[in-house]
């Protein structure tokens, strides 16, 4: 279903986005029409749609509020591209306020074990935004994070100190415990940005003299 699109096809469309996404000074009274594009038929233009918003969210939070529930049930699409949008998103509006995604952040983490690793990286990211502003609520899910570094995907594992690194800065003893198992991965692990991510989160403790 097309909501506002002028007939216009998916290349069109996507190139209008393209063009929105570079005007920064035309994102508030646009972010109705971006909206009705999650009813696009296309999964291009919902994927991109999705995109628009995670940005538009963070830098204008009140004025995403109504359009969040539509966001956050491309969390249950088919479509990987959907999922790991959709998640970004959530992340992206959370950063800038995060009493908008509350209702929904507690279901993020099942994500952590999505089938794709696209997805699972998504929530790290979004992990790591919410918590740029909200550490306090990860206090008690650090073992998510855990288990992530090991992830048998590069690019999963290339991201998870990250959130250590996040956390590490805001809120040191969350991370604390992890700081013999992260200089560990620093020391061995056969990819050289996961060694150096690892030595960073232990960093931003304030473990690195140690290191």
């Amino acid at each position: 279903m097309d909501n506002g699109n002028k007939g216009m096809n998916e290349e069109d469309l996507y190139k209008e986005l393209g063009e929105l996404t570079k005007n920064k000074e035309r994102w508030e009274e646009n972010i109705g029409y971006v909206s009705s594009l999650l009813n696009n038929e296309s999964v291009k233009i919902q994927a991109k749609a999705l995109w628009l918003l995670a940005e538009m969210g963070l830098e204008y939070r009140s004025a995403v509020k109504d359009v969040v529930p539509a966001i956050v049930s491309f969390c249950d699409s088919e479509y990987p591209l959907l999922r790991e949008r959709a998640i970004n998103a959530i992340g992206r509006i959370g950063r800038g306020k995060y009493t908008l995604i509350e209702p929904y952040w507690a279901d993020l983490f099942r994500f952590a074990d999505d089938e794709e690793s696209k997805v699972r990286l998504s929530f790290i990211w979004a992990s790591e935004n919410i918590a740029t502003n909200t550490p306090d609520i990860y206090a008690d899910h650090m073992a998510v994070f855990e288990k992530l570094l090991h992830d048998p995907d590069d690019k999963v594992r290339m991201e998870s100190p990250e959130i250590f690194r996040v956390l590490g800065k805001r809120r040191p003893e969350f991370v604390l415990p992890y700081v013999e198992l992260l200089r560990k991965i620093s020391e061995t692990d056969e990819n050289r940005v996961v060694r150096i991510h690892s030595l960073g989160a232990i960093r931003a403790t304030g473990s690195g003299k140690r290191v």
